[in-house]
């Protein structure tokens, strides 16, 4: 396997919240791959980038040399692409994080797409469904 397409979506109800992530691997237009996780409670930035970590981690356990990561949060693509600085304390460390492994990646870009995006609505519908898991 060496290429492929990878959403994540993070989310928190209320900011912060509970909050979850979502990922969908998706090789050759097919879904080979989704996972979820709940993260109790935290930002909404703080989901985003461990969905962004749980993506990289994936690409790099499917031995994936060309990948695209998709997300429908505009501030961590331009975090990741380097356009926008990262500020806060509580996410510095999971940039540094997500650049690292990323660097284990022989081609990866980041694309920004809007939540309409059906793969990122199918993430948000999975992150939901875990959140929807954890409270009661």
């Amino acid at each position: 396997m060496t290429s492929l397409k990878i959403y994540s979506d993070g989310g928190a109800r209320g900011n912060p919240g509970p909050s979850a992530y979502a990922i969908v691997v998706v090789d050759n237009g097919s879904i080979i791959h989704e996972h979820s996780e709940y993260l109790g409670v935290n930002t909404n930035n703080y989901a985003e980038y461990r969905g962004l970590i749980s993506a990289i981690s994936k690409a790099l356990e499917l031995k994936a040399t060309d990948v695209e990561f998709v997300m429908d949060s505009e501030l961590v693509i331009k975090q990741m692409r380097g356009e926008y600085r990262v500020k806060s304390k509580n996410i510095i460390k999971l940039y540094q994080d997500a650049k690292a492994l990323a660097s284990l990646i022989q081609n990866v870009r980041y694309t920004h797409v809007k939540r309409e995006n059906t793969m990122i609505s199918h993430a948000d519908s999975l992150l939901n469904i875990e959140m929807d898991k954890h409270i009661k």
